[in-house]
């Protein structure tokens, strides 16, 4: 047989194989989501948004997946296209010709790329300036503070209602910085939870302690840390936020929906890392207002020690932040 004949030969196989191969494909790939909420599609594997903040997070993502869906079709067919139209000849076995330097195309591929991390960037930095933009002065503020291997949660409040007590900050909530302390409520004694990794949810029985916050109402959450770098996530509000030793971060959110939801500990921060859970409780104000004295009622008043104490100029290095 003529090598022709015999490259002939050996293709005639493949091409039987291909159709059953994409049969093949698209049944899995059917089978496959089977079980999946085509309600749940637009968010792109997102969970149910839960604060006002969090729409802008998943529209980013939205974005994100258009701009790289767009980009991905556009290269997909330039190599289809290449491949079809330019595979070898079964008669013409030479070379083609060779094209170098071609300017036009070399700008191509250099000024597309750019065009698209700098509009990516655009939007990236418009809406992480708009999700880290503090009030001047949040209806709430919460210390939550990581250690090895749970949280715990400092609810700056005037539980009370005397706006006498509670005039100085506590000691305790020393690695806060002074801009964040001078916007506390007046009269905050305060009350606080804490857990660790046996703490489970009464209600639910989901492992670690459990964060109220009131519904429609902006909280502050100030984040310490006592010893490594965690990272506070509370999946539905799809964001998350390192909790580092000798630096305070913070961020605020104004949940829109009662229910209890999952968080944890994002950052790898040691053996029990895993074991870093907690839940998020949202509730209607007046209920909020009544967890915050059934704490004090337990004794649990004050607070626990936020985190490692910064230096001075670390303290109050970020005087735009406000």
């Amino acid at each position: 047989m003529s090598p022709n004949g015999s490259d002939r030969s050996s293709r005639r196989p493949m091409r039987r194989k291909l159709p059953q191969v994409l049969t093949a494909g698209l049944i899995l790939a059917t089978a496959s989501g089977c079980s999946y909420n085509w309600e749940d599609f637009p968010r792109l594997g997102m969970p149910t948004p839960v604060t006002e903040e969090a729409p802008r997070i998943l529209s980013l993502w939205q974005g994100s997946w258009a701009a790289a869906l767009a980009t991905g079709v556009l290269v997909w067919g330039l190599i289809l296209w290449s491949v079809i139209f330019h595979r070898r000849s079964r008669t013409k076995v030479e070379v083609p010709p060779q094209t170098r330097y071609n300017m036009p195309i070399e700008a191509l591929y250099t000024v597309t790329p750019l065009i698209i991390v700098s509009v990516l960037f655009y939007f990236t930095a418009r809406d992480e300036s708009k999700l880290l933009a503090l009030s001047e002065k949040p209806a709430h503020t919460i210390n939550v503070v990581g250690y090895q291997w749970s949280w715990g949660f400092n609810y700056i409040e005037n539980v009370d209602g005397d706006a006498a007590t509670g005039a100085e900050v506590s000691k305790e909530l020393g690695a806060i910085p002074d801009k964040w302390q001078k916007q506390f409520p007046a009269g905050a004694e305060g009350v606080h939870d804490e857990g660790v990794p046996g703490t489970r949810n009464p209600q639910t029985g989901n492992p670690g302690p459990t964060l109220w916050l009131p519904k429609g109402e902006k909280v502050r959450f100030v984040l310490t840390s006592r010893d490594v770098i965690h990272s506070f996530w509370v999946v539905p509000f799809l964001m998350k936020q390192d909790v580092i030793p000798g630096h305070t971060n913070a961020f605020e959110v104004t949940p829109t929906q009662e229910g209890t939801f999952l968080g944890k500990c994002a950052e790898l921060c040691g053996v029990d890392h895993s074991r870093m859970l907690f839940n998020v409780k949202v509730v209607s104000p007046e209920r909020y207002q009544q967890h915050l004295k059934e704490l004090a009622e337990k004794g649990q008043t004050g607070y626990i020690p936020s985190g490692i104490q910064q230096t001075d100029p670390a303290r109050n290095a970020e005087k735009n932040q406000l």
